[in-house]
C-alpha cells in the first residue's frame, strides 16, 4: 500500500469513528473499503487493528457497515484475517438485531471459506498452516454462538438466520461421493463437503463432525415436536429444512 494510500484510510478510519455526521462515517468506511479492497492483503492487514476499532461505534449502521467491509476484506485477505472474526463473534450478541443477523450471514460464509480452505491446503500441500490452524479455533467458536442462538429464545429474525447456518453445517458434514469426485479434480472450485476428508486430516475428524451434524439434525426434530411453543415462521423453517 502506497504511504499516501495508508495515510488516507487512517484519515478515512478516524472520520469513521469520531465524526459527529453518521452520513460521513458511513462514507468515510465505505472509502477505507474501496483503499483496502484493492490493496495487497498483507499490505491492506497493517490497517485491521485500527479497522477493528470501529466494532465500538454506538452507531449500528456503523457496525452494520463494518460487518460488510469485514467480508469483502476478510476473504480477500484470509492469511490476516484472525484479528478480524472476533468482531463477528462479539457481534452475535449485538442490541441492534440487524448487525447480529449481519454477523451470522458474513460469518457463515467465512465458515464454509475457511473448511474449503484447511482441506485444499492439506490435500495439495500435505500441511496446514499456523494462520489457518487458528482461523479455526475463531470458527469452532462462531459455530458454537451461533448454535447457542438458534436453540434459545430470542428475535425470531435472528434465529431464522441461525437456524439458516445450521442448515448449512448440516449439508456440509452430510457425505456426498458426488462432491468428492470433483474435489479430486485440482482446480475445481466446489462447496466443502465432508467426504473431501475421505483421505484423512490432521485435525478435521470427519467421524466426529458427522455425528455432531446429525445430533443438531435430530435436535432440530425436537423442535418440530414441540411446535406449539414456536414462532409460525420458525416452524416452517425447520419443516423446509
Amino acid at each position: 500500500m502506497a504511504a499516501a494510500s495508508r495515510d488516507q484510510a487512517l484519515s478515512l478510519l478516524a472520520a469513521a469513528n469520531n465524526h459527529g455526521d453518521l452520513a460521513v462515517k458511513l462514507s468515510s468506511l465505505k472509502q477505507v473499503r474501496g483503499i483496502l479492497s484493492s490493496a495487497d492483503p498483507s499490505l491492506a492487514a497493517e490497517l485491521f487493528p485500527y479497522l477493528v476499532e470501529l466494532q465500538s461505534s454506538p452507531e449500528s449502521l456503523v457496525r452494520k457497515s463494518l460487518i460488510e467491509t469485514i467480508e469483502d476484506i476478510g476473504l480477500k485477505a484470509m492469511e490476516h484475517s484472525s484479528i478480524l472474526v472476533p468482531v463477528l463473534l462479539a457481534f452475535l450478541r449485538d442490541g441492534d438485531s440487524r448487525v447480529a443477523g449481519k454477523s451470522i450471514v458474513c460469518g457463515t460464509n467465512f465458515f464454509c471459506r475457511v473448511l474449503e480452505e484447511i482441506t485444499m491446503q492439506f490435500r495439495w500441500h500435505g500441511k496446514v498452516e499456523r494462520w489457518l490452524e487458528e482461523l479455526w479455533t475463531w470458527m469452532v467458536r462462531f459455530k458454537d454462538a451461533v448454535f447457542a442462538i438458534a436453540l434459545e429464545p430470542g428475535l425470531v429474525g435472528t434465529k431464522l438466520l441461525a437456524l439458516k447456518f445450521l442448515e448449512t453445517h448440516v449439508l456440509l458434514f452430510t457425505s456426498d461421493s458426488n462432491d468428492f469426485e470433483n474435489f479430486t479434480k485440482e482446480g475445481s472450485k466446489q462447496t466443502f463437503n465432508i467426504s473431501w476428508l475421505s483421505g484423512g486430516h490432521p485435525f478435521l475428524d470427519p467421524v466426529s463432525l458427522t455425528s455432531e451434524a446429525n445430533r443438531m439434525l435430530g435436535t432440530l426434530m425436537d423442535l418440530l415436536q414441540s411446535a406449539c411453543n414456536l414462532p409460525g415462521s420458525v416452524i416452517i423453517t425447520v419443516v423446509n429444512w
